[in-house]
């Protein structure tokens, strides 16, 4: 479209030419004493061409698509090196025109490809010039935005500018989570662009034990964009408003709308009352925008980063040890998991996505190093003899795997076994504390972290909650919830330990909680099961994937033998179930 313009333009500056030949070669204006007609003519030949070279204007009515969420290669093909920007080809999104800045890809610093996409309304208003004030204040923390988005940048703008979407919106990771892939909130909100769990999940995101999408690079991006596509439609292209229902849910702006339009007032995004955090969030955005759009005039410095890509990906067709992985990319542990922070173990997802993400010059060595590993040295495996007692649930739990690989690995249909077989289990190659970005390792460091006051350890029972648990030690929920490396809506595990920093009590040992209605945390269930003939307790354990010592202990049982017809309780973890 613009190749076409272009010879349009060609087209008129020629003829022009040809026109102003012709009026300077008319003799009755050459041989025109009067001054005013010779000015007024070159005035008129000089617009002509200023005019012919103008460039094509920032469209302000883009054409929204709705592209599908990322889907995997075909296992068919063991290795295939992916390198930006053919990440995109990961998703079909399809685009209906051609994005309108075709030659951007010529800039040789990704921040003026970036500003020259900038089509959001910059008003003069208190609030943006607030955030604008805070940014200048802290131009460390815009170094260190720079330094974390320089490899991701290049991918997320060729998303934005392929579904011709305002530029401004490859900035937001910067509001959400300063370009943090492992950014965590205290509304279970997860990675750069802080999905929170059901959310995630409506656009394609798996959550399991092995992986979150969320914190996927390549497919949360896809998702927000789409995610944001759907809000901007949904409010007719006002990207104001599409933001703020980004940030605080499509049905809080629409209630704000529909109050507005019943008092007669203007339904903008600076008309309309939002939650604080929503009122700020917009022009956050804005305001780091008005600063990469125009630095100097604010003080601050931006690192010219390369307008190319500087990471690919990686097709590994199955599971693999991220500990090998580092090794095989010549990298650090800590720099592989920085590029693939979604997977949570310490290994990738065994039902994928089967990719990982690496800096362009460690691919080659990578590959090469691939295609020699044999395929049973992917992973390392321990063959453990199946005592009296165990369960499957238990025994996946205690090796740091889940239920589901162990009976996909042994071709186990139920959760029955026996005594004194032999089960293969997956185990890293590594101690478990080489893989330091984990989420098990992530989440010992915060728990690590020393703080004001006594340092006490509580483990979770039946019927605990943060809640109670932060009542007993006179402290604030949200507070217990954050030293321990979760959110307050989080779950708790029986057996999981929890760190307390307490003003007072310097023993630590769990404090008895207070006998009230608890409303059950999502994971845990209470079963009362009526045993029948040929039931023993090693075989309802393996059932429910508990341990035999457990169920003695909830029934007190002094015997092993039960009788057909008696009842005993459980106290099941919901999840362990279905894993």
């Amino acid at each position: 479209m613009l190749i076409q313009w272009k010879s349009y333009a060609a087209l008129r500056i020629f003829s022009a030419s040809l026109a102003t030949v012709k009026l300077l070669s008319m003799p009755a204006l050459l041989n025109t004493s009067n001054a005013t007609i010779k000015a007024f003519l070159l005035l008129s030949i000089l617009i002509l061409f200023v005019g012919c070279e103008s460039t094509l204007p920032r469209s302000e009515n883009p054409t929204y698509n709705q592209p599908t969420v990322d889907t995997v290669e075909p296992l068919s093909t063991p290795i295939k090196v992916v390198i930006e920007p053919e990440l995109a080809s990961l998703s079909e999104t399809k685009v209906d025109q051609e994005p309108i800045f075709s030659t951007i890809e010529q800039e040789s610093d990704i921040w003026n490809r970036l500003r020259k996409g900038f089509r959001l309304h910059q008003p003069i208003h208190p609030r943006i010039e607030r955030e604008i004030e805070w940014y200048t204040r802290h131009p460390s923390y815009i170094a260190r935005i720079q330094e974390r988005a320089a490899p991701l940048i290049y991918f997320i703008l060729e998303e934005a500018e392929k579904r011709n979407m305002p530029t401004e919106v490859v900035l937001l990771p910067v509001v959400e989570s300063a370009f943090q892939p492992f950014a965590y909130s205290h509304g279970r909100a997860a990675g750069l662009w802080q999905f929170i769990p059901s959310t995630g999940r409506h656009y394609g995101l798996k959550q399991n034990w092995w992986y979150d999408g969320r914190r996927d690079i390549i497919a949360s991006t896809h998702a927000a964009l789409d995610f944001l596509q759907h809000l901007a439609r949904t409010f007719d292209g006002d990207w104001e408003l599409a933001l703020a229902a980004y940030n605080s849910g499509s049905g809080t702006v629409s209630r704000s709308i529909r109050k507005n339009r019943k008092r007669g007032k203007e339904t903008n995004f600076w008309s309309l009352k939002l939650p604080k955090e929503t009122q700020d969030y917009v022009p956050r955005l804005l305001a780091i925008s008005k600063i990469i759009d125009n630095p100097s005039i604010y003080g601050i410095t931006l690192d010219p980063i390369p307008n190319r890509p500087q990471i690919g990906t990686v097709d590994i067709g199955s599971q693999l040890d991220l500990a090998l992985a580092a090794e095989m990319a010549e990298m650090s542990i800590k720099e592989l998991s920085s590029f693939n922070p979604a997977y949570n173990r310490w290994a990738t997802a065994p039902d994928g996505p089967h990719r990982l993400m690496l800096p362009l010059e460690k691919i080659p060595t990578f590959q090469a190093a691939l295609e020699k590993l044999p395929p049973s040295q992917r992973m390392h495996w321990k063959r453990y003899k199946i005592k009296t007692g165990d369960s499957l649930g238990v025994i996946a739990r205690e090796h740091n795997t889940t239920l589901s690989l162990l009976k996909k690995i042994n071709k186990i249909k139920g959760n029955r076994i026996r005594a004194g077989k032999y089960l293969l289990i997956p185990v890293s190659s590594k101690d478990h504390r080489y893989y330091a970005y984990s989420a098990t390792q992530r989440k010992q460091r915060i728990k690590n972290i020393p703080r004001k006051g006594n340092r006490l350890t509580h483990t979770v029972e039946h019927g605990d909650s943060l809640w109670d648990i932060a009542r007993a030690h006179k402290v604030s929920h949200r507070k217990l919830a954050k030293w321990n490396g979760m959110a307050p809506g989080d779950t708790l595990q029986l057996g999981q330990e929890l760190v307390i920093w307490s003003k007072s009590n310097p023993i630590q040992h769990n404090i008895q909680i207070p006998n009230i209605d608890h409303t059950p945390f999502n994971r845990q269930s209470t079963i009362s099961y009526r045993v029948r003939k040929g039931d023993s307790l090693a075989r309802i354990a393996q059932r429910f994937n508990v341990r035999v010592a457990d169920l003695r202990r909830w029934n007190r049982l002094p015997s092993k033998y039960l009788q057909p017809g008696q009842k005993i309780k459980l106290y099941v973890d919901i999840t362990a179930q279905t894993l």
